[in-house]
C-alpha cells in the first residue's frame, strides 16, 4: 500500500509517501517514496518537494488554505515531473495517515476517521487549540481532495502515554475537577517516543517487555518519557505541550501564580499570558536572541553571550532533572535515548546533560558523542556506563503509516 502521511500545521502542511504493509513491516522493509513540505498558507506559499533520489522541487506558489495546498501537493505526486515510483494517478494511492495532536482519553490507539471519530477530535480542540483545528484542516482537505473511498487514519500524540497510571496523570487538585472536566497529565510526542523504543529493541534484541528506557525527544518542543516494561509510565508534558521541559518558546514548569502575578503586574489578559509563555518563552525568552540551539551554541562560543550560555544551561540542567525523577520512579533504567533536533544533532547539548552523572551509572564517551550527529544512529556511552546511552533519528512518519495500515487492514499494533 503507498500510504501518504499527513502532518498539518495553521499554515503547513507536511508530507511523506511510504509504501508498506502488514507483509513489509514483519520484514522492516518500509520505502519512502517522496517527502515535502508546504508553508505560509493562505498567501504566497513556498513549497519544497522530493522524490527519493531526485533532486528537490522548490518554488512560490499562492494557495489560499489547506486543501489548495493538498491538491497541489497530490498534483505533484502524480505528475511525470515528480517521478515518484509506482504512483501514476490518485488510485495509486491507498489511504492517508494524519498525525493527530489530542486525543484526550477518548483515543487511546489510532483509528480510522469517520464522523464520529471527527466529532470526537472537535471536542478535543479546548486542550489543543493550536493544532487540532490544524489537523482537522487536513483530515477535511484530504477527503474534499482524495474522495470519500479513501480511507483515513488518526494517529493520536496523546496515544502512548494512555498507558499511564493515575499516579502519574492525575494533578493533585480536587478529583471532582478531573472527573468533571477530564484535567489530567496527557503527554505528548507519544508517536515519537514509541518509535524510537521500538528502534532501540531492534538494536539491542530486547523484548517489549524488558524494555525499561529513557527516552528524551528535544526539539522545539521537548519532552521526556519513562518507558517502563515497554509502555509509558510517565512523561513530562501534560494537560497541554506547555509543562515540563523548557523548549524553544515555551517555558515549560512554572509556579501557577506567576500567571496572576503578570495579571496584576503587566495589566495582560489570559490570552497575552498564554502567547507570552507558548510563544515568547523558552529559549527564545531567556537568551533574548532566538529559540534555535545551534545559534546559541555559536553565541556563546563566538561571543561569550552570558544569556545565551545560560538558556542552554538551563536547558540542559531541565532535562538532567527529569532524568533523576525518572530513575528514581522506575527504579533504574538500562539506557536514555536521545531524539528530535537538538537529541540527534547536538553533541555539547548531550555531553552537557550527561555531564556529572556518573555516579547514577551514566558514562558519556565524548569521541563517540561527538561523532553522532545528522542523523546517524549509535551508542554513545563508555563500555563500563552501567546505563547505555543511544541516539536514535526518531521516523513519527513511518509509524503514522504503518499505524495507517493496521488500522485499515484491522491488524493488532505490536509495537
Amino acid at each position: 500500500m503507498n500510504i501518504l502521511v499527513l502532518n498539518c500545521g495553521s499554515s503547513s502542511l507536511k508530507f511523506q509517501i511510504i509504501e508498506t504493509d502488514l507483509e513489509i513491516i514483519e520484514k522492516n522493509a518500509d520505502v519512502q517514496k517522496a517527502k515535502g513540505l508546504v508553508e505560509r498558507i493562505g498567501g504566497q506559499s513556498l513549497v519544497s518537494f522530493q522524490a527519493t533520489g531526485r533532486p528537490a522541487m522548490k518554488a512560490a506558489v499562492a494557495l489560499r488554505d489547506h486543501r489548495a495546498a493538498l491538491d497541489y501537493v497530490i498534483r505533484w505526486i502524480i505528475s511525470s515531473e515528480s517521478q515518484v515510483p509506482g504512483i501514476h494517478s490518485l488510485a495509486d494511492i491507498h489511504a492517508v495517515g494524519h498525525r493527530v495532536v489530542h486525543g484526550a482519553e477518548k483515543f487511546t490507539k489510532s483509528v480510522v476517521i469517520d464522523e464520529t471519530v471527527i466529532r470526537g477530535i472537535e471536542d478535543c480542540i479546548e486542550l489543543a487549540p493550536l493544532h487540532n483545528p490544524a489537523n482537522l484542516k487536513g483530515i477535511s482537505a484530504a477527503k474534499d481532495v482524495m474522495g470519500p473511498g479513501v480511507p483515513q487514519v488518526a494517529v493520536f500524540d496523546t496515544g502512548f502515554h494512555s498507558t499511564m497510571p493515575e499516579t502519574s496523570y492525575l494533578y493533585a487538585i480536587p478529583y471532582q475537577l478531573y472527573r468533571r472536566h477530564k484535567i489530567r497529565r496527557y503527554g505528548f510526542h507519544g508517536t515519537s517516543h514509541r518509535y524510537v523504543a521500538y528502534r532501540y529493541r531492534q538494536l539491542t534484541g530486547k523484548d517489549v517487555e524488558s524494555t525499561n528506557i529513557i527516552t528524551l525527544h528535544l526539539g522545539n518542543g521537548c519532552s521526556a518519557c519513562a518507558i517502563k516494561g515497554g509502555s509509558s509510565l510517565n512523561t513530562s508534558m501534560g494537560l497541554t505541550p506547555l509543562e515540563g521541559l523548557v523548549m524553544g518558546t515555551r517555558g515549560g514548569d512554572l509556579d501557577p501564580s506567576v500567571i496572576e502575578f503578570l495579571s496584576h503586574k503587566e495589566a495582560m489578559s489570559l490570552n497575552e499570558i498564554d502567547a507570552l509563555l507558548n510563544k515568547q518563552s523558552g529559549l527564545l525568552g531567556l537568551s533574548g536572541l532566538t529559540n534555535d540551539m545551534r545559534d546559541l551554541l555559536a553565541e556563546e562560543s563566538e561571543h561569550q553571550d552570558r544569556r545565551a550560555k545560560l538558556a542552554v544551561d538551563i536547558f540542559c540542567l531541565r532535562v538532567k532533572k527529569y532524568i533523576g525523577a525518572y530513575l528514581a520512579e522506575m527504579g533504574g533504567a538500562d539506557a536514555i535515548v536521545f531524539t528530535g533536533g537538538i537529541g540527534e544533532n547536538s553533541a555539547e547539548v548531550r555531553r552537557r546533560i550527561c555531564a556529572g552523572l556518573e555516579w547514577l551509572g551514566i558514562d558519556i564517551d565524548v569521541a563517540a558523542n561527538d561523532k553522532l550527529y545528522g542523523g546517524k544512529e549509535g551508542e554513545m556511552g563508555k563500555a563500563n556506563s552501567r546505563v547505555k546511552l543511544f541516539v536514535i533519528p526518531t521516523n513519527e512518519e513511518l509509524l503514522i503509516a504503518r499505524d495507517t495500515v493496521r488500522s485499515v487492514r484491522n491488524a493488532p499494533r505490536r509495537w
